[in-house]
């Protein structure tokens, strides 16, 4: 597993190239504050967007990246666009038509990867059927689940004809989630870290300061570099450019073994968002 630069990839299970590392826009208001911190990222060599329906900034996403592949010279191949199916359309025709939705939004005319966003008991299935459809039309380059527990992931195996290649979850050193990790890597599921800084509340733990001193590094680059290490995609979030960029510069130091166990220890198993199994929306 080679992750040297801002553009090094994993193979998903059905051989679509993911970049490591991304940037994820929720909270990020829709219009003028989504557009520039999207070009100040693809600007900057990131590769990969993350949003969703129910963020609400599809079609500012969508604008940055027509603008930023016009002022680049990029292709659009050479971008990793993700976005997700929101509860209310969980179903088998309304997953569909949510994506029709969100390519239109976006301006696009295929996706990287959809996921679905929450595991709604009872509604899942049928939206996994529905993303397995727009597999096999060739509609969708890659397809997998978001906040899914390993018991949720062996309900939807049961009956699907094609595993989920990416499982997108809260993921941060107070919640290192490792049985889920080991579960995902033992099934050739890629694990995706959203909120991998904890919405900043881990900038002033003693041991991340303490092994960031140590690299001359900043806390939130020793937690994204410890992600990677682990072999999980990240996605941290940011408007600021010079943030955005902060957060890349990932790729020059490498943890040892006993700074890796340090922040394992960390686990507490605490969220800042919903409980998988115990959500009401």
């Amino acid at each position: 597993m080679t992750i040297n630069h801002l553009q090094s990839t994993t193979n998903l299970h059905n051989g679509v190239q993911m970049p490591w590392f991304g940037l994820g826009v929720f909270k990020v208001e829709d219009g003028s504050e989504v557009v520039s911190s999207v070009k100040a990222a693809i600007r900057n060599g990131y590769r990969s967007i993350d949003t969703a329906a129910i963020y609400g900034n599809e079609t500012g996403v969508g604008q940055a990246i027509s603008e930023a592949l016009a002022e680049t010279g990029l292709a659009r191949e050479e971008l990793f666009v993700t976005s997700k199916v929101w509860n209310a359309d969980l179903g088998y025709e309304s997953t569909i038509a949510a994506y029709e939705a969100s390519l239109s939004k976006l301006g696009l005319e295929y996706l990287d990867l959809y996921l679905i966003h929450w595991p709604v008991k009872g509604k899942y299935k049928e939206a996994w059927r529905a993303l397995e459809t727009l597999y096999k039309e060739g509609r969708v380059k890659a397809i997998g689940v978001s906040n899914f527990q390993i018991h949720q992931l062996e309900d939807v195996m049961k009956d699907a004809e094609i595993k989920p290649m990416v499982n997108q979850v809260e993921l941060h050193p107070l919640l290192s989630q490792q049985e889920l990790l080991s579960f995902s890597q033992e099934h050739g599921i890629q694990l995706e870290a959203w909120s991998p800084l904890m919405q900043g509340q881990l900038f002033d733990h003693p041991v991340l300061n303490d092994i960031a001193t140590n690299h001359s590094k900043s806390v939130a680059q020793v937690i994204l570099r410890w992600d990677l290490q682990r072999g999980i995609v990240t996605i941290p979030k940011s408007i600021k450019e010079q943030r955005i960029i902060d957060n890349a510069n990932v790729f020059d130091f490498s943890l040892t073994d006993e700074e890796m166990a340090r922040i394992d220890a960390l686990n507490e198993n605490r969220r800042v968002g919903p409980d998988p199994d115990n959500f009401d929306f």
